[in-house]
C-alpha cells in the first residue's frame, strides 16, 4: 500500500468523526435557547477562531497572510452556511434542517468531475441517490410534527448552496496550503463575516450565562475545531464527492441526538429512512476502503 493509499484509508474515519461533530452542533446550538441565533454564531466563531490560531501558534506554524488570501472564499461560505443553518434550527426541527442541508452531495456528484476531474462510479451514483431517498423519507416523516416550519425549511435550502461552496473551496485550497492553515484562515474570516450581522441584530448586548459559555466552548472545540480540522485534512486525501456523500450521515445522527437530548418527535417512517441512509453509506464506504487498499 502506497503512502497516498494509506492516507486515503485514514481519511475515511477522519471524515466520519467530523460528521458526528457536525451533527451534534445543531443539537447543541438549538439547546442554547437564551441567546439569539446571531449571538450564538458570533461567540461560537470567535472562540473557535482563537482556539485554532493559538493551536497554530503553539505548533510553530502561525497563521500566514497568504493563507487568508487563499481561504477567504471558503471562510465567507462557511459563515453564510452557519448563520443560515442556525437560523433554520430556530424555526424548524433539527431533522428537517439537517436533512435538507444534506442534499448537497447530489450537487457535488454533478460538479466534481468538471472541477476536480473526479469520476464517481455508476454504483456510487446509484447508492448516493438511494441515500438521498432515505434522507427525503426522514424529511417527509417529520412534516407536520411539532416544531416544523416551512420558513425554516426554506432557510435550510439556502444552506445547501453555501455548504457546497465550502466543500469546493476546501478541496481547491488543499492544492495550495496545508489543511491546518486553511482551517485557521476560514475560522478567522468566518468570525469577521458574522460580526456585522451580530452587531446589527442587537443580540450581542445579552451576555451569555455561565451555562451558555460552557456549551459555546463545547460547540467551538468539538464541532468547530476538531471536526473542521479532521474534514479539511481528509479532503486532501479523499475524493471531494465521497467526503460530501458522507455528510448524508449528519441528519440521521442529528435526528437521533435531537430525539434523545431535546425530546423532538421522531416517527417510525423516519427510522426507516435512517436505515436506508446508513445502509447506502456503508456500502459506499466499504467500496472506497477497498479501492484504497488496491
Amino acid at each position: 500500500m502506497t503512502s497516498e493509499q494509506n492516507a486515503q484509508k485514514r481519511g475515511v474515519p477522519a471524515a466520519a468523526i467530523a460528521m458526528v461533530g457536525w451533527a451534534a452542533s445543531g443539537v447543541i446550538a438549538k439547546g442554547i435557547t437564551e441567546l439569539g441565533t446571531f449571538a450564538v454564531v458570533f461567540w461560537r466563531m470567535w472562540i473557535y477562531a482563537v482556539i485554532v490560531i493559538l493551536f497554530l501558534k503553539v505548533r510553530g506554524t502561525p497563521l500566514r497572510k497568504e493563507s487568508l488570501r487563499i481561504s477567504w472564499k471558503g471562510g465567507v461560505s462557511l459563515g453564510a452556511d452557519i448563520m443560515l443553518f442556525f437560523s433554520a434550527l430556530r424555526l424548524t426541527t433539527v431533522a428537517n434542517a439537517t436533512v435538507i442541508g444534506s442534499c448537497q452531495p447530489l450537487i457535488m456528484l454533478f460538479i466534481a468531475g468538471r472541477i476536480f476531474g473526479e469520476r464517481p462510479r455508476r454504483y456510487d451514483w446509484a447508492l448516493a441517490l438511494v441515500a438521498i431517498a432515505g434522507v427525503a423519507t426522514v424529511m417527509f416523516g417529520s412534516t407536520g410534527v411539532q416544531g416544523w416550519s416551512l420558513s425554516g425549511d426554506l432557510l435550510s435550502v439556502a444552506t445547501v448552496v453555501a455548504w457546497t461552496l465550502y466543500f469546493v473551496f476546501s478541496k481547491l485550497s488543499s492544492r495550495k496550503i496545508e489543511s491546518s492553515q486553511y482551517t485557521g484562515a476560514t475560522a478567522l474570516i468566518c468570525a469577521l463575516f458574522a460580526t456585522p450581522f451580530a452587531l446589527a441584530s442587537g443580540q450581542l448586548f445579552d451576555m451569555p450565562s455561565a451555562n451558555a459559555w460552557v456549551w459555546l466552548f463545547i460547540l467551538s472545540i468539538g464541532p468547530g475545531f476538531a471536526s473542521h480540522m479532521l474534514m479539511n485534512w481528509a479532503l486532501a486525501h479523499i475524493p471531494v464527492w465521497f467526503g460530501s456523500t458522507l455528510t448524508l450521515a449528519i441528519p440521521v445522527t442529528a435526528t437521533v441526538m435531537a430525539w434523545v437530548f431535546l425530546g423532538e418527535d421522531v416517527v417510525a417512517l423516519q427510522f426507516v429512512g435512517m436505515g436506508v441512509v446508513l445502509f447506502a453509506l456503508a456500502v459506499i464506504v466499504i467500496g472506497q476502503s477497498n479501492t484504497a487498499q488496491r
